[in-house]
């Protein structure tokens, strides 16, 4: 359990000001209690990490910090020690400071990503597929390697990131296979698909969503729906946004930091709707 003097946390990354996390965490200390909690958003980029850090180390005050991009794997090397969730991705999106100075990285983005999953009732599938092959994606195969039973189909642009792709899923024990971008319109027929691509990149895809989709997780969330996640609903598919993987990962990331469970998700939830307009 953290000590009760720790009142402070923040969201760390480049660009930064888009965050939605300060909103979350915010709300999550006002329905907890936590009057003297406070959330900041810093801008801070590979260079100024370390710096950061080492000044936020001797104040006794700072519970944790969250990451983005691009310091999630930027952070490894100064830290103290990271989970076995951390280390199967080679990311962390979580710093925890111990009483004794200790810095603690772990990812919540794995189980958010299943707890988001969960949530909206999918607990076991016997494929997917995977559209993208950056950071987000080997996450998405963590997640997988817990909630599906049989092959996972990666679309991807080169041949660079089908061998990432291949390597993640060697290392997570996900039967991964690989097929072109090209025809990335043959992924929306599995069960449950996940597009991690950025913003724009999935919108042709729109006009080939089958009669009857199984489950589709856009990680994005603004603008939203999507073109594709809009056309995936129409047509009566499941739909998992990236506003709920946002809440749950966050709301992991409040217990770890305050000892505080369960997190409100629901009011979190709320502040983010209401953040986004």
């Amino acid at each position: 359990m953290l000590r009760h003097a720790i009142r402070k946390a923040a969201v760390l990354g480049s660009p930064i000001a888009h965050s939605l996390s300060p909103a979350l965490h915010r709300a999550a200390y006002a329905e907890l209690g936590l009057g003297q909690w406070s959330y900041g958003r810093f801008e801070v980029d590979e260079a100024g990490l370390s710096g950061f850090l080492e000044e936020v180390r001797g104040d006794p005050s700072w519970a944790g910090l969250s990451l983005t991009m691009p310091l999630k794997r930027a952070v490894i090397p100064l830290l103290d020690e990271i989970t076995g969730t951390a280390a199967s991705v080679e990311a962390v999106n979580t710093v925890v400071f111990g009483e004794d100075g200790r810095r603690t990285g772990d990812n919540t983005d794995i189980p958010g990503m299943i707890a988001a999953l969960r949530e909206r009732g999918v607990e076991k599938v016997e494929s997917a597929a995977v559209l993208g092959a950056g950071a987000t994606a080997s996450s998405a195969l963590a997640a997988l390697a817990v909630l599906c039973a049989g092959p996972v189909t990666a679309y991807v642009r080169s041949e660079a990131r089908a061998t990432e792709m291949r390597g993640w899923g060697e290392r997570l024990g996900v039967d991964v296979r690989i097929a072109d971008w090209a025809e990335a319109d043959g992924a929306l027929s599995a069960p449950l698909v996940i597009a991690t691509t950025p913003a724009g990149t999935a919108d042709v895809l729109a006009d080939a969503v089958p009669e009857a989709p199984g489950t589709l997780f856009d990680v994005l969330y603004e603008p939203w729906p999507t073109p594709l996640a809009a056309a995936w609903s129409g047509r009566g598919g499941a739909l998992v946004s990236g506003l709920d993987l946002l809440v749950h990962q966050a709301a992991l990331q409040v217990e770890l930091m305050t000892g505080r469970s369960p997190a409100p998700l629901d009011v979190m939830r709320e502040a983010g709707i209401a953040a986004l307009g």
